[in-house]
């Protein structure tokens, strides 16, 4: 192994350990073939589009500097999809399985099977609170409750009074986990509002997110808990009212970062992915070629990072690069 992959390595290993406080069909033969025998499978639930092209380029990267030959697939929100890819992986020659875990009950046969066929698992971007039940020995990501209680503060600290939450997928533990944590440490009242299927019809998300506002003058404040939601429906409706509602929003797209650089949108919840897919890949390398499992039975967390007015130009810069 090179002083370069050696170097990387160790690198993430001490992050994990200071931690602990797409679409489908892309296998990648990593770069130098070191060790193109092991095959990291890397089976989310994403859809492909701006948040998980960058945890899949992170777990390219990482496949590359290790030398491991990467599967990585996404079911575009198809629990039973994510299954089956999980199964079909098992028999595929998977040497190490990472999965996110938004529906844990519908993975669970297949990463419990994988466990006992031997293969180490962990649960990445979604899953902090069931990663153990499905046999995995860590999780890589946000903790979903802990990043709603950093959006409440944040919402504090601007003078929101009462925030709409608007949730898209309504079978998505983690996106109700991150208005319950919000309504933790938010002063004032806090409502979730289910717009199932919204990112599919942004339109109709955003006249529902409209008429809300215009049934209750009190609310002051929009926590959207996905990029395009913020700017495709809940600026829309905020600005068609006249509100001009304080919005937030978790995780990022090339739009929320001009609305927050235009003082449009007041934050964006940055749960880091790109790490989330190298560091995946890594602890499973380590634990393939080296028994580790870092982590401590507890989960290395991503995030919540904060995108403001403050910092927008230099995460502009890096999404340009492809790493945010």
């Amino acid at each position: 192994m090179s002083w370069k992959k050696f170097a990387v390595i160790a690198a993430v290993s001490s992050l994990a350990l200071a931690g602990c406080a797409a679409t489908g069909g892309d296998t990648a033969p990593a770069a130098g073939g070191d060790n193109a025998d092991i095959k990291i499978c890397v089976y989310t639930h994403g859809d492909g589009g701006t948040f998980w092209s960058v945890a899949q380029k992170g777990a390219e990267a990482a496949a590359a500097d290790l030398g491991v030959t990467l599967d990585y697939q996404g079911s575009t929100n198809d629990s039973a999809k994510q299954a089956s890819t999980i199964e079909a992986g098992i028999s595929g020659g998977c040497s190490g399985i990472a999965a996110s875990a938004p529906d844990a009950d519908a993975i669970k046969d297949a990463m419990l099977a994988a466990h006992d066929a031997g293969i180490p698992t962990v649960t990445m971007n979604s899953g902090s609170s069931v990663f153990r039940d499905l046999g995995a020995f860590t999780h890589v990501g946000q903790d979903e409750i802990v990043a709603g209680r950093e959006a409440g503060l944040r919402f504090n600290d601007l003078g929101a009074t009462k925030i709409l939450c608007p949730i898209q997928e309504a079978a998505n533990s983690g996106l109700t986990d991150r208005c319950a944590g919000a309504r933790e440490t938010f002063a004032g009242e806090v409502i979730d509002f289910n717009i199932d299927g919204g990112l599919a019809d942004l339109a109709g998300s955003a006249t529902k997110i409209q008429a809300a506002l215009e049934a209750d003058p009190a609310i002051d404040g929009i926590f959207a808990l996905n990029a395009d939601i913020a700017t495709g429906a809940a600026l829309v409706a905020s600005e068609a009212t006249g509100r001009n509602a304080i919005i937030g929003t978790v995780d990022m797209s090339a739009d929320a970062l001009t609305a927050i650089k235009d003082g449009k949108m007041a934050f964006a919840v940055d749960q880091q992915q790109y790490a989330q897919g190298y560091m995946s890949v890594v602890l499973l390398f380590l634990n393939i070629t080296n028994a580790h499992e870092l982590g401590g039975g507890l989960p290395i967390y991503t995030g919540p990072g904060f995108v403001t007015a403050d910092n927008v130009d230099k995460v502009m810069e890096l999404v340009a690069a492809g790493t945010r």
